[in-house]
């Protein structure tokens, strides 16, 4: 089952969002900081923004937004802009939040095209086995 481009779009713009925002949530709840919206948006916006340009670019390139290489492209625009941004209004960078945030957001950005692709993939096995 393959989606349709005019949806593929809306589902990568909206899971991306949810990837940085729980991204977020989830390392603002580890450091028994506020995950109240202001504080959860504090730490997200620099790193929708990197993920906004991501995706900008992935439409450029005409790559399908719901595949690996645009996960991937995403992926490193959200981390690269996010650290940057963070950095000229005064976040924190420190080394150890750098290579979680690598990890963490590859592992969502990427994780879920994965995941979706393998659920392409594996239905279309199944139709084969009948």
């Amino acid at each position: 089952m393959r989606l349709t481009r005019s949806r593929e779009w809306p589902i990568a713009i909206v899971a991306d969002a949810v990837a940085v925002v729980l991204f977020a949530l989830i390392g603002r709840a580890n450091h028994h900081e506020s995950t109240g919206v202001q504080g959860v948006w504090h730490t997200a916006w620099p790193f929708l923004l990197g993920a906004a340009l991501g995706l900008a670019l992935t439409a450029y390139a005409r790559v399908r937004p719901t595949s690996i290489p645009a996960g991937v492209r995403v992926w490193v625009w959200t981390f690269v802009i996010g650290m940057v941004v963070r950095a000229a209004t005064g976040g924190g960078t420190a080394v150890a939040f750098v290579v979680v945030a690598a990890i963490v957001l590859g592992a969502f950005l990427v994780g879920w095209r994965a995941g979706l692709v393998w659920r392409t993939w594996r239905s279309r096995w199944h139709l084969l086995r009948r």
